[in-house]
């Protein structure tokens, strides 16, 4: 048997039913329609009567094209004159490595000479491990060992680098060189185990030229140029 408060619950939640029945049921005509992610595709076209203000060089319906890079006019502008070879071969590595700049690049080139020629005067080997590629690496630790042998010491002192210009660039497959002339005035002494000079002196200075090649895989992620060549240069 049902007690009274029985009856008064049931008949309480059958009134909420209806009330919230007769709200939640109805539609008012203001409701929202459910949102379709798709609709937002079609482009939305105005009525004949509609004024449409068109943006100059697009028409209404052209589609937005990519915009391409444009090319610098003068792109080496100081570093190599304009549709020479050496222009062709500075553009094809930087086509292959948009981060590539020539000017950027000859100051490292500047600061890799200093270093390697002070690095074999030196006889730091460590140092000449990480600049030279491997065959050129041999060929400066050989001289090294000779000159060891002979117990001779180097001192070398750059006064100045008066120039350093790129003469060649090409790209070799994945394999970008860069060819740099460097005109330099410094002071190299060399001593024998004695310690008396047998070639230069320390107040007379001389000017260098020499002819090197770095080299850089483009494809790799290791940012470092190497060199792999060296002549003398005239």
């Amino acid at each position: 048997m049902f007690d009274i408060y029985t009856i008064i619950f049931l008949a309480l939640a059958v009134f909420i039913f209806l009330r919230l029945r007769s709200v939640l049921g109805q539609r008012t005509g203001r409701e929202r329609p459910p949102y379709d992610p798709y609709s937002a595709r079609d482009a939305v076209r105005p009525a004949p009567g509609d004024k449409v203000v068109v943006l100059p060089g697009r028409t209404p319906d052209a589609s937005q094209k990519a915009a391409e890079p444009v090319e610098p006019v003068d792109r080496w502008k100081g570093v190599a004159e304009s549709g020479s070879v050496l222009a062709g071969g500075l553009d094809a590595i930087a086509h292959t490595d948009p981060n590539f700049d020539a000017k950027s690049f000859l100051g490292g080139a500047r600061a890799a000479y200093e270093m390697i020629v002070s690095a074999y005067a030196a006889g730091d080997r460590r140092q000449l491990r990480g600049l030279l590629e491997r065959e050129v690496y041999d060929g400066f630790e050989s001289a090294i060992v000779e000159r060891e042998s002979r117990g001779e010491t180097v001192e070398t002192r750059f006064v100045s680098i008066d120039r350093a210009d790129i003469i060649g660039a090409e790209l070799r497959g994945s394999s970008a060189q860069v060819t740099v002339r460097f005109v330099s005035q410094l002071i190299s002494v060399t001593h024998d185990r004695s310690g008396a000079v047998t070639d230069g002196a320390p107040d007379k200075v001389t000017e260098v030229t020499d002819v090197w090649t770095f080299s850089r895989d483009i494809s790799s992620r290791d940012p470092n140029w190497k060199l792999v060549s060296t002549e003398a240069g005239h």
